[in-house]
């Protein structure tokens, strides 16, 4: 009989053993991933696109992607969407600078159905004037309203320092949306979605045949060549001010360019990382929010992209204590370059770091989404084992010698708006 007054051992883990996709040919470009074992009725299609911010003139990607099921000549946008509901299905988009992605989410028996009609809406999306002219006026309000925010005044220009000289670094601004034509919406719908198909991923206990047929409808999308992305951009270091009258708070971003899961110190730096700000008892959560009480949260990471990445911290703090908290985050910063880090913290940081990896490897919907974290840079699944040999592994000297290299705040771009 089990004693339940005994707790259940702790078992040291060295690898995961993963789900792994089923893989299958649209084109010579462009591929199906598939998961079946899901043992609910759910399911999800996803569907990826070379439509991303980096293409056409400023805003274009942003608004073909808002229009794809905004009405064709038979059916309007109101009548696309209540029959995507009434089957209880849910459709979103999503853009970044170097793609688009449309998912479905719904019961498995209706998925087939509803990629019916979205592929319908999309095929023959008529950009009428009407459409465009509301989804134009939309987007102007909100963004007007935006530019009261210090986050995102100094999100902006982070990004035009980041990936200054590059399309990534391109932002709108009010008067973009009065330069777009509707011919260039149409071009780019054209070009970037109806050929620019680069991979379909679908998770959900479906039969062959729809994946046959799902192939069959999407195959018509598909790109005809390998999509190019930047991978040498240098950030503009140093440190500028965006001011906001009034404000009564100050958004920071400290960053540079960094490097993504292709580079050999990538696992070891996330260790780095985390011990910084990537985890609630980070060094920065610490100091600048528990100790000095500057802000309500800190944090840092690494965004990566398919050829390259980088690293930035964020924050807001109270525009009174900014110059002080700046200084804190440079003070973090060199004590990682100069002290080794205690035994007993990087512990923790490696349970830390290793169980939250198996918690994002749980079910078959999270082995795809980790798939798609590696797959796009040509690793597989091996990639996760790896890291949590290389979390296991690392030392204090190791880590001191990657802060010396990467962390120094000469490299860093330091913007603050408020």
């Amino acid at each position: 009989m089990l004693d339940r007054t005994l707790a259940p051992g702790l078992k040291e883990m060295d690898e995961i053993s993963f789900l792994t996709p089923q893989q299958f040919d649209i084109s010579e470009h462009s591929k199906l991933y598939f998961i079946k074992e899901v043992q609910n009725e759910t399911a999800r299609l996803d569907l990826h696109f070379d439509a991303g911010n980096m293409h056409g003139n400023e805003g274009i990607a942003s608004l073909v992607n808002g229009l794809l099921l905004s009405g064709t000549d038979k059916w309007s946008s109101t009548e696309i969407h209540s029959k995507i509901d009434s089957l209880g299905g849910f459709y979103e988009s999503g853009i970044v600078n170097e793609g688009s992605v449309i998912s479905i989410y719904c019961l498995r028996e209706n998925l087939m159905a509803i990629l019916d009609i979205v592929h319908d809406a999309m095929n023959n999306v008529a950009f009428l004037p009407k459409e465009i002219d509301e989804l134009i006026s939309d987007r102007k309000q909100k963004l007007q309203v935006s530019f009261e925010k210090v986050g995102v005044l100094a999100q902006r220009a982070f990004q035009q320092r980041m990936f200054s000289g590059t399309s990534y670094g391109r932002i709108v601004q009010l008067h973009t949306f009065d330069q777009i034509e509707r011919g260039e919406l149409v071009r780019f719908h054209q070009d970037h979605y109806l050929a620019g198909l680069t991979r379909v991923v679908v998770v959900g206990n479906i039969h062959q045949d729809d994946i046959d047929r799902i192939i069959d409808i999407t195959g018509k999308w598909a790109t005809n060549s390998t999509p190019t992305f930047h991978s040498s951009f240098q950030n503009l270091r140093g440190a500028v001010y965006e001011v906001k009258e009034g404000a009564l708070q100050t958004a920071i971003r400290v960053g540079r360019t960094l490097f993504n899961k292709k580079h050999a110190d990538m696992h070891d730096f996330l260790v780095l990382n985390t011990i910084l700000g990537d985890y609630f008892g980070s060094r920065l959560m610490s100091n600048i929010r528990e100790d000095k009480g500057y802000t309500y949260g800190i944090g840092s990471g690494v965004a990566e992209m398919n050829e390259s990445g980088y690293f930035y911290i964020v924050t807001e703090v109270g525009k009174e204590v900014r110059d002080a908290a700046m200084s804190e985050i440079r003070k973090e910063l060199e004590r990682l370059q100069e002290e080794l880090i205690p035994l007993e913290e990087l512990n923790l940081v490696k349970k830390y770091m290793v169980g939250q990896l198996l918690k994002s490897a749980d079910g078959p919907y999270a082995a795809m989404d980790l798939y798609l974290g590696v797959e796009p840079m040509g690793l597989s699944f091996d990639y996760y084992n790896e890291h949590i040999t290389a979390i296991k592994k690392v030392t204090p000297e190791r880590l001191r010698d990657l802060a010396r290299t990467y962390l120094r705040w000469e490299d860093m771009t330091v913007v603050s708006a408020g």
